[in-house]
């Protein structure tokens, strides 16, 4: 919907003169996507830095005038918001989440690097998005709507890549209105895949019980992000 202004950034502590910066950074939301099966409420990450980077991002909601709203809370899905998400070289995404009086009014935010440092040099993320399929107990692929217990990941990329995964539970707005999360349960932990390959991770404790608790329903996804 709009470009968005980056704040006051910190060097990263290693390599100091040379590290990203905020300026390395920009940033677009979207709140309501045209495609079918496609996510709402997301924010685009373009990083100019020859490296992938971690950033501590804050966010002030805007409404159609945009002007701020500050009584709604911003936060995300995969945690650029606290150092969670590693960001390509290139572009790179998270989802954003909405609470507080008027959050269902959010047209557009603002954002602020308050940190940026540079990827751990073994964590390169992907070019492309490491997929995910739900399994059941025999390894048979499902619909992730299933009560599945496993979840098969795959890398594209030429190279071993860290990603952790979350189950994602969405609401069902009316029409006009972006659809957002309301549940995030962390599957597994942080999972390396090699290069062109795929690896089985397990669904156990909190995310069995949330899995099985919305199977059936209407909106869940589950998606792999680079961590590390």
């Amino acid at each position: 919907m709009s470009v968005l202004t980056a704040g006051c950034g910190l060097q990263s502590e290693v390599g100091r003169e040379y590290g990203p910066t905020s300026s390395d950074l920009s940033f677009s939301y979207t709140g309501i996507s045209s495609g079918d099966e496609t996510i709402n409420q997301t924010l685009a990450i373009h990083n100019t830095y020859r490296q992938s980077v971690v950033t501590l991002l804050s966010f002030t909601a805007l409404d159609r005038a945009h002007h701020p709203m500050p009584k709604v809370k911003v936060t995300t899905v995969y945690g650029s918001d606290r150092g969670a998400l590693v960001s390509p070289y290139g572009y790179g995404l998270d989802i954003l989440r909405f609470s507080g009086p008027g959050e269902h009014e959010v047209a557009d935010v603002r954002v602020r690097v308050d940190k940026v440092v540079a990827a751990d040099r073994r964590v390169v993320a992907g070019r492309e998005p490491v997929t995910t399929q739900a399994l059941d107990d025999a390894g048979r692929e499902i619909s992730r709507f299933e009560r599945f217990s496993k979840v098969r990941l795959t890398n594209p990329n030429a190279w071993p890549v860290y990603v952790r995964v979350s189950y994602i539970v969405y609401d069902q707005p009316p029409e006009g209105q972006s659809q957002q999360a309301v549940s995030v349960t962390p599957i597994g932990s942080l999972t390396r895949i090699p290069s062109h390959s795929t690896t089985t991770i397990e669904v156990t404790g909190a995310a069995a019980t949330a899995v099985a608790h919305n199977s059936r329903g209407p909106a869940v996804s589950i998606k792999a992000y680079y961590s590390q």
